[in-house]
């Protein structure tokens, strides 16, 4: 395939734009946990290991891409929900397969696969 342009960037297949868009440490784990449900801010910072700082940077880039919707309800406190855009909602197949592939590797590596088996 040729390289293409997407939101003015050069890439040089679809697969790398795909893990742009939802690839990395966060994405996924993000959009995995908003599948089913919508969640507060709040309820979103539970995901272990996640600073503050990267949570947010990562939802300003699923809701900029189109994965994730943002709404804020004008109460004192402020209360900002998350849910799925149709866009998000149609990467979950994907997410399934690939943690599906992940749970064979590791079922693999500990020897209970076929690769791991003797």
């Amino acid at each position: 395939m040729p390289d293409f342009i997407f939101n003015g960037k050069v890439y040089y297949n679809p697969v790398q734009l795909v893990m742009e868009q939802i690839g990395g440490v966060w994405k996924m784990p993000i959009l995995w946990r908003l599948k089913d449900q919508t969640l507060r801010y709040s309820e979103l910072r539970k995901i272990p290991h996640i600073s503050d700082k990267m949570l947010t940077t990562q939802l300003r880039e699923l809701e900029a891409d189109g994965y994730v919707l943002r709404k804020v309800y004008a109460v004192v406190p402020p209360r900002t929900e998350y849910s799925l855009a149709e866009k998000g909602k149609s990467v979950i197949p994907l997410m399934e397969q690939i943690r599906e592939y992940g749970l064979k590797l590791i079922a693999e590596a500990e020897g209970r696969g076929p690769s791991g088996a003797e």
